[in-house]
């Protein structure tokens, strides 16, 4: 299966839209006409965040393009649905290349993950028509932010959640969580260096829930904005502790100030888990995880709170 050839009015990379059909991102270069989408597992505690950075070669982006073009045979340019942070994982990433090689998709799965790095793997790759775009496609994003809560640090989980040895109360946590369901201006939970052009996003799940000593918030969003979940986070874990009210974080949401919002959490325990797309592409349903947390998952795709 081929993807479809885009149209020929397009320039390489742009989105035309079609009459009375869906919009269609235009292949890299005309002779690249084959698109695949494809679904990356990675623990980040080791890299510079997924994106390219400029002299920075050691980002999930730059692994997995060499990883790719070494099986294409060319260079490859990768899309993302979410560019996640410096030692930040992710369990359901999902990206799209363009390419004029002919492979099966079981050849792109085994020849790129023996290319890659033992901490980045590509779950599944699937052809997919040029209306797919990795980030512009997607219709809501979901992260989890994981917190080892305990009086002393576990070595075994010190890359995969954020350590607070204060004691949390998740039922204090999970009534502010609501204030932040809805669509309101993030300003106050977006970092200063954010290039989205703007500061509104729609939050449709909001969840604190503990599982021993992890505490986890789970959160779904159309989009969200640069350190926006670790933002959230911190002013969850400070109104756990006790050091603020509930009602704190509605007071800061209302600001639109960054100043007011508390500190930032660590990396260590946020984890893209889905990215979510129209049901004709038919794409892999996404493993939420990460894989340590019960495989029981209360919280349907497209829930609201």
């Amino acid at each position: 299966m081929s993807a479809s050839p885009a149209p020929q009015s397009a320039s390489a990379g742009q989105a035309t839209a079609q009459p009375g059909g869906p919009e269609v991102f235009a292949p890299e270069t005309p002779q690249r006409t084959l698109r695949w989408a494809a679904g990356v597992e990675y623990q980040g505690t080791a890299y510079h965040g997924y994106q390219t950075q400029g002299a920075t070669p050691h980002t999930i982006q730059n692994y997995l393009q060499q990883a790719i073009g070494f099986v294409a045979d060319h260079e490859i340019k990768l899309h993302c649905a979410g560019r996640t942070d410096a030692r930040v994982h992710a369990t359901s990433q999902v990206i799209h290349f363009d390419t004029s090689s002919v492979r099966k998709p079981w050849g792109w799965l085994l020849g790129s993950n023996t290319r890659l790095p033992d901490d980045i793997s590509l779950q599944w790759v699937k052809p997919v028509p040029h209306t797919f775009h990795a980030r512009f496609s997607a219709r809501a994003r979901r992260y989890r932010y994981v917190i080892y809560n305990h009086p002393v640090p576990s070595a075994l989980m010190r890359h995969a959640a954020t350590w607070e040895k204060s004691p949390l109360d998740e039922r204090l946590m999970q009534q502010a969580a609501f204030s932040f369901c809805g669509r309101h201006d993030f300003s106050a939970f977006r970092a200063a260096e954010c290039q989205a052009k703007s500061p509104v996003r729609t939050v449709t799940h909001c969840q604190v829930k503990r599982q021993g000593k992890l505490l986890v918030l789970d959160i779904r969003a159309d989009a969200f904005l640069h350190h926006m979940v670790r933002n959230i986070a911190g002013v969850l874990m400070a109104i756990g502790r006790g050091e603020a009210p509930v009602s704190w974080a509605a007071e800061v949401l209302a600001t639109r100030d960054r100043q007011q919002g508390g500190v930032t959490a660590r990396p260590d325990g946020l984890y893209l888990i889905a990215a979510e797309y129209d049901p004709a592409f038919q794409l892999p349903a996404p493993a939420l995880g990460p894989a340590f947390l019960p495989v029981n998952d209360p919280i349907q795709g497209g829930q609201t709170e």
